[in-house]
């Protein structure tokens, strides 16, 4: 079983991350323990993510708002896009559907459209702003805090939906409440410690991102992956607009 948590805990950073990890031709990380683990970990690579950020700007503090910007752009490199590349897909599948088009049938295509391509770049430049803002602004943990929550805000997503997609379903039946809602404690507690505010970033979060899955749902007719990095992506970047705004 402690074989099962660790190789959770290292397909959690394999696969969110571009973080250099490695397995073995012997593992196996199609089982149920495995997965598991996996998304009780989720949250934690956002917080090692969030780490190496700040780790970056205190490097590059002296650049003053051009470190702050380099920061930001690394934290979006850590995580290899994979977010944001599911910006792209829904916005370009929400446009086809008005059309008329099969939406899953576009979200599926290896292509990209105008649509998509817009979107990502108006996201991009207001995550890369929110985040610049408050690294120079010396809310290093509150952003830190922003990038657990957007990962649990997905853990409770996948509690509550059923999707279109094998793994995406796989993950759901893997994920139990337990499980749940000891990573939701875990990580909770640990933010609490730094940020006094985090239980109101939380449940902002966690409204957030039902409404936005729920819209997208309604819209497009399901759930899959894409969705779901969608949905990570603008909680992320409506709570920095959100603390850049309210807190300073």
């Amino acid at each position: 079983m402690m074989k099962a948590y660790y190789l959770g805990l290292k397909f959690a950073f394999s696969y969110f991350s571009i973080l250099p990890i490695k397995f073995s031709n012997t593992d196996d990380l199609s089982t149920k323990p495995v997965l598991s683990s996996m998304l009780f970990f989720f949250p934690l690579v956002g917080l090692v993510l969030g780490l190496l950020t700040i780790g970056i700007y205190t490097l590059l503090e002296p650049l003053a708002w051009y470190g702050a910007l380099l920061s930001a752009v690394a934290y979006m490199m850590l995580y290899g896009f994979l977010h944001m590349e599911a910006v792209i897909d829904v916005a370009d599948a929400l446009y086809a559907s008005h059309s008329g088009k099969d939406a899953y049938d576009i979200i599926k295509e290896p292509t990209v459209g105008a649509m998509g391509v817009l979107y990502a770049v108006a996201t991009v430049l207001l995550k890369l702003a929110g985040i610049t803002y408050l690294l120079m602004h010396n809310y290093l943990w509150e952003f830190v805090s922003i990038l657990v929550i957007s990962r649990l805000s997905l853990l409770l997503l996948f509690y509550v939906h059923d999707f279109r997609s094998t793994f995406a379903t796989k993950l759901k039946h893997s994920l139990s409440k337990t499980i749940m809602l000891l990573s939701f404690g875990l990580f909770s507690i640990l933010c609490m410690f730094f940020v006094s505010n985090f239980s109101v970033l939380l449940l902002t979060g966690l409204v957030l991102a039902l409404c936005i899955s729920y819209s997208l749902k309604h819209k497009l007719g399901f759930i899959n992956g894409d969705v779901l990095g969608a949905s990570l992506e603008f909680v992320e970047l409506i709570l920095f607009n959100m603390v850049v705004l309210l807190w300073l």
